[in-house]
């Protein structure tokens, strides 16, 4: 069958004064095609959506549609006029109750119904984040395109949404091309991937799975390629060090090649990586505990009557939907917003390093390295190391040259690995992070997650990202709306399966009396094996650690004299926590079943 090409893109160059983002890059666009654009912060995903869009000019190339398609584009952060409400941008105003027939006024209420906007005639100025990219994301699919084209579409949305759009894109014959860093989204819904990498463009005619074993091939090969050039190289400039008259006469190709090699020589293909080396500050067995704590505003219920003792190391996550209450929860913890009723007992030795869904307020006109320095000219981390704001911010993917940049010139991602950088230089031991994946590149959040997976202190993250939350945390608050909050012990898609097991218990259960309402039971969730394996290295561990602290124990209290009794305490006392932290996780996967 003969491809039909909806979007062809032509050597098309685009730059910012001295900064290159891309060369001369060709690709296209087929029917049928479900592309998504991977690429590092910084490098041009959304400049190449601007583009292709008409939003934004080209350096040089062509951008050319198939004649009579359809486009329709989801903007990162659509605008709105003053006056839209979700009828007028979604298919103008409801028809008269005369009017019968199914117009467009007719499928656009259901499809806001669907997608959780009840006012359909409130003003979209005044809702939120998340509700105005519900309506925006309404409009395209009611433009019935050919082509939509997607830049992080599962910002600001909450995950049952963020779900219904990638059924419905898997179901769909619509050809689509987005930017995302939703891994779970890409694998699912995409069949090819495009990478912006050294300023070119590499496809890949595959999930994000096949996506991540194909990269590696690449990289592994092109590595090869640059020691053969740079070993060539070394010889060539040899010869282009003698003495201009030894190379008189010689071809002039030759030196054109030597310029070549040397220019090929240059390139990178190791990946300048986050090192979150940052340890935190030592945290004591008391976190927080809340009593009673309840919060309304007028009659939206946030919290009623909450209770919950945190434990040390606990990592939790938060979802809900949009407006459940999420945020204000972990700003009521922290005391930025007053509770009505009830109270937070915070432990002494709890430090907060908050990432806050807002971000922080950065000054525009100032460079990168003034965000660190006006907090601190010497970065104090890790029980006594000592880093200059330039040596930090490295950690971060900040170059030298990165931190001379102004800040409003920096990418949302950019933005976010500033903002984190400015949380992590005060070394907290119990880390509030709100939605702490929109606009952080795939790299920088495989990163994070290696960072909080060794994390020894607290954690709560709110995200949509559930694959984040999948690899992090190990129980959920589910924030169900009306002040009512469930304790579910596991990670996200352990939640998934449980409520798809519920559902189908449900359907194949003839109704009975309806009983007396009671308290939901505590959800049953089963040993992985992966868990169970976990359960036993941990066990065993437990016996080594016990067995050790009882010879320490017995050999301090013999009253002999004891070589080298510093090193033996401080491994006493890391035995003593380490014994504390494995025990609380054994007894945490001693609750579920095993397999």
């Amino acid at each position: 069958m003969a491809l039909i090409s909806y979007l062809q893109v032509e050597d098309l160059t685009k730059s910012y004064g001295d900064r290159m983002l891309f060369d001369s890059i060709t690709f296209g666009v087929n029917q049928g095609d479900k592309i998504g654009v991977i690429a590092k912060n910084g490098t041009g995903k959304s400049t190449l959506l601007r583009l292709i869009a008409g939003k934004e000019s080209a350096d040089s190339g062509s951008i050319t549609f198939r004649s009579g398609i359809r486009v329709a584009i989801l903007d990162q952060s659509p605008i709105f006029a003053p006056s839209d409400t979700p009828m007028s941008v979604c298919g103008g105003t409801a028809p008269t109750h005369d009017d019968s027939s199914w117009s467009s006024a007719d499928r656009a209420r259901q499809l806001l119904t669907q997608l959780g906007i009840k006012d359909l005639d409130a003003s979209v100025s005044t809702m939120s984040g998340g509700q105005q990219k519900r309506i925006a994301l309404a409009n395209t699919i009611l433009q019935e395109p050919d082509l939509i084209i997607l830049d992080e579409p599962t910002n600001h949305l909450d995950i049952e949404v963020i779900e219904w759009l990638e059924n419905w894109l898997r179901r769909s014959r619509v050809t689509l091309l987005m930017v995302t860093h939703d891994r779970y989204f890409l694998d699912r819904v995409c069949n090819k991937i495009i990478e912006l990498d050294q300023k070119q463009i590499f496809t890949y005619d595959g999930n994000y799975n096949y996506y991540l074993r194909r990269r590696q091939e690449r990289i592994e090969a092109l590595t090869g390629e640059l020691a053969k050039v740079r070993n060539t190289l070394r010889k060539e400039q040899e010869w282009m060090s003698r003495q201009p008259q030894a190379r008189a006469g010689k071809a002039k190709f030759r030196i054109d090649a030597f310029h070549d090699l040397k220019r090929r020589s240059q390139a990178d293909y190791t990946e300048r990586q986050i090192r979150l080396n940052v340890k935190s500050e030592y945290i004591g067995s008391k976190i927080f505990e809340a009593s009673g704590v309840s919060k309304r505003f007028g009659d939206k219920v946030i919290l009623d009557n909450f209770s919950y003792t945190f434990a040390r190391y606990e990592k939790l996550g938060i979802v809900g939907h949009n407006g459940a209450g999420k945020s204000t929860f972990i700003k009521l913890l922290q005391g930025l917003i007053p509770v009505d009723s009830g109270e937070w007992n915070v432990g002494e030795t709890v430090r907060f390093g908050y990432y806050s869904q807002d971000g922080i307020t950065f000054d525009n006109n100032k460079r990168v390295i003034d965000a660190i320095t006006e907090t601190a000219d010497d970065i104090t981390i890790n029980g006594g190391e000592h880093y200059s704001p330039m040596q930090f911010l490295q950690h971060f993917l900040f170059s030298p040259a990165d931190q001379q940049k102004y800040i409003h010139t920096l990418s949302g991602g950019e933005r976010c690995r500033l903002h984190l950088a400015s949380v992590l230089m005060r070394s907290p031991n119990f880390l509030i992070l709100d939605e702490p994946t929109n606009d952080l590149d795939i790299v920088t959040l495989g990163l994070l997650e290696e960072y909080l997976a060794e994390f020894k202190g607290c954690v709560i993250v709110i995200s949509h990202d559930r694959f984040f939350l999948d690899t992090i945390v190990d129980h959920l608050f589910v924030f169900e709306g009306d002040g009512v909050v469930k304790d579910f012990p596991g990670n996200y898609s352990d939640y998934r399966t449980w409520i798809e097991e519920n559902k189908s218990k449900q359907e194949t259960t003839k109704p009975e009396k309806k009983p007396q309402q009671a308290t939901a039971p505590r959800p049953s969730i089963r040993l992985t094996y992966k868990e169970k394996l976990e359960m036993e290295t941990l066990t065993k561990e437990l016996e080594c650690l016990n067995a050790e602290r009882n010879e320490l124990e017995a050999l301090f209290a013999s009253g002999e004299a004891i070589a080298d009794i510093e090193n033996k305490s401080a491994r006493y006392n890391e035995i003593k926590e380490l014994i504390d932290e494995k025990e609380f996780r054994w007894l945490e996967l001693s609750e579920k079943e095993p397999r």
